[in-house]
């Protein structure tokens, strides 16, 4: 059995209260004036990428797609809402049997998007659909900020390893969730068991300074650590003096020791003097792990350095300085009547301050220059060309309120990492610009 299938005890039996009193309210009144079962389509999109970013990167969708399935209401919630009086008894009714029929398209998870970009859309009922607004914003607002900085991290490693470590600087759950994230984007494994046994991310980890606080000697720490996981463990050699810890480090796990960790100092010098100092000591093999509050920035000054591998905590998890992605969910079709057969006409919101949105059902496409490199974020409302339909972005993520489309998370990772390759090369440049790609309107 996958361990994403085994759940954990973090795992809420229903996400239906994951949202925001106003979805509830709209309900009610949509109930009563006749106009809840109006087939509606709704999309995620976002206006702009944080400022100075080049791509934004879909994360999240696959915990979308559980918060979907998991949107219940049981008679405990329903006590809620009776108590606090949210809503009215026929709404309640209502409640108790709600189940999402409709269907969600989506760009697939690891995708990248820009302005525009209809990342996902939702249709069915009005009323099935606007309860699920808060929830999905919620996920894909969040994890798909982390995976872009992850991504961004990921680009200036230029292939090192990655360590999220983020989970002491965020909340417990949204710690497991970043470290999903963070995989998507490029990291190569988490510190934390709960992703690992939940999303089957690698885990890896040895001790901490305080391990070699407790002992008499840091000689006596290094000892104790061998002795218990082996000499290919790595071993924290900056709680003292880095010099003397590398030598006792080699003295006691040989050559055969796996690597060292710095997590202090200038780690651009400190880390060449080690290098050196290891290869002296005949322990060639061994590797360089560094961490200490870093972020790309950080990691691509390290570009010199010979580091192994970077542990990335803090500025990871804050999706470094852009903690959200200020995706919304709008409106954007929806039936002339309640007849099933009814057409649906666009509609949009039209107002000063550059919150405005395009009506119409979209579609999205990503159009190649001649030599295969993507120039420009396509989309519509009518007809495909004929020149972009097989480069179409939008999958179908759930059919008729079936999951439909549940993948492994290294093939969302696999994903990202290609269609990142396929973009031009400024698009992991770190300086500030602008999308790397334009968004075309047809």
């Amino acid at each position: 059995m996958d361990a994403a299938d085994l759940g954990l005890p973090v795992d809420v039996p229903s996400t239906a209260l994951f949202t925001d009193q106003y979805e509830l309210t709209m309900l009610q009144a949509a109930l009563r004036a006749g106009t809840a079962e109006r087939r509606s389509v709704f999309e995620v999109f976002t206006r702009r990428l944080p400022n100075g970013r080049r791509y934004g990167v879909v994360a999240g969708t696959g915990r979308v797609l559980d918060a979907v399935e998991n949107f219940r209401f049981d008679p405990a919630l329903l006590g809620f809402l009776r108590e606090r009086g949210v809503v009215d008894e026929a709404t309640l009714r209502w409640l108790a049997e709600y189940r999402f029929h409709g269907d969600v398209w989506g760009y697939p998870e690891g995708e990248v998007y820009f302005p525009g970009s209809p990342v996902m859309r939702v249709e069915g009922s009005f009323a099935e659909c606007v309860l699920l607004e808060t929830v999905i914003l919620s996920v894909l607002n969040h994890d798909s900020a982390i995976a872009a900085a992850a991504s961004r991290m990921s680009a200036a490693a230029g292939g090192r390893g990655l360590i999220e470590m983020g989970a002491r600087r965020t909340h417990e759950l949204a710690a497991v969730a970043a470290a999903r994230a963070a995989y998507v984007g490029g990291f190569d494994s988490t510190s934390d068991l709960a992703a690992g046994f939940r999303y089957g991310i690698p885990t890896v980890g040895t001790s901490a300074h305080a391990f070699t606080l407790l002992h008499d000697t840091e000689r006596g720490a290094f000892r104790a650590q061998v002795d218990s996981l082996g000499r290919g463990t790595t071993l924290l050699v900056d709680t003292y003096d880095v010099a003397e810890a590398v030598r006792t480090a080699v003295d006691i796990a040989g050559p055969e020791l796996g690597a060292v960790r710095i997590d202090s100092g200038d780690l651009l010098l400190v880390a060449h003097r080690v290098r050196r100092q290891l290869d002296e000591l005949g322990a060639v093999n061994t590797r360089i792990v560094v961490t200490s509050d870093l972020d790309e920035y950080a990691i691509a000054s390290l570009a010199a350095a010979p580091v192994d591998a970077y542990g990335v905590g803090t500025q990871l998890v804050t999706g470094s300085g852009h903690p959200t992605c200020s995706m919304v969910y709008k409106l954007v079709a929806r039936a002339r009547s309640t007849d099933p057969g009814a057409p649906l006409e666009p509609v949009a919101k039209k107002s000063r301050g550059g919150k405005t949105s395009i009506g119409g059902r979209k579609w999205a496409a990503r159009r190649p220059d001649e030599q295969g490199v993507a120039e420009a974020e396509v989309v519509g409302t009518g007809a495909v060309p004929d020149g972009l339909a097989d480069r179409q972005l939008l999958v179908q993520l759930v059919k008729g309120g079936e999951v439909v489309a549940r993948e492994p998370l290294d093939a969302a990772r696999e994903r990202h990492l290609a269609v990142r390759g396929g973009l031009p090369l400024s698009a992991t440049q770190l300086s500030r610009g602008e999308p790397v790609l334009p968004t075309e309107y047809l």
